[in-house]
């Protein structure tokens, strides 16, 4: 069932994504061009609670949707960095919390048709707050922190919309036993 790839060329390619272009031919000889692939790095969220028992959300612009959102805290997996040392970078970045446990509770796949990067989540625990926020130039974060109930509630009640986020936290609950 494996395709094979005849010809790939570089459409895009910069720190955020490149985008090519494959040739394939498929098990059963179609040929198939172009078909393009987006190579995305891989990131992790968290599903992060402070030592009193409140989840930690940044409220954000995402200029995709071009709305302000409420999702977990997250970020790209640098180069040569691991995912929980990605997470707990990213942690801290955002939020200003460290963690006492940071658990791996999922790895998918964004779109496995033609993305190549993997969404780590993480379960976060015992955060305690140690500095402000060090954002990326980019990055306008909110935090809000609320019970888990409220959490949730919120989650039941669709209003968060990133796909990853949503399949983190369900897997985080799922840790918690919740």
């Amino acid at each position: 069932m494996n395709w094979k790839i005849i010809s790939t060329e570089t459409i895009l390619k910069d720190q955020w994504i490149n985008v090519r272009s494959d040739e394939c031919r498929l098990p059963n000889g179609n040929i198939l061009k172009p078909f393009y692939v987006l190579e995305y790095p891989d990131f992790v969220n968290a599903l992060a609670i402070t030592t009193d028992g409140k989840v930690i959300l940044n409220r954000e612009y995402r200029h995709g949707t071009q709305a302000i959102k409420l999702e977990l805290p997250s970020g790209t997996v640098d180069a040569g960095e691991t995912p929980v040392d990605a997470m707990r970078r990213e942690l801290l970045e955002e939020t200003g919390y460290v963690f006492e446990e940071i658990v791996l509770t999922s790895k998918v796949s964004p779109n496995p048709a033609n993305h190549t990067n993997f969404a780590y989540s993480f379960l976060a625990t015992g955060g305690v707050k140690v500095a402000e926020q060090k954002l990326d130039v980019s990055e306008l974060i909110e935090n809000v922190l609320v019970t888990l109930d409220e959490f949730k509630l919120k989650l039941l009640n669709n209003e968060f919309d990133n796909a990853m986020h949503i399949a983190s936290a369900y897997y985080g609950l799922n840790r918690l036993n919740l």
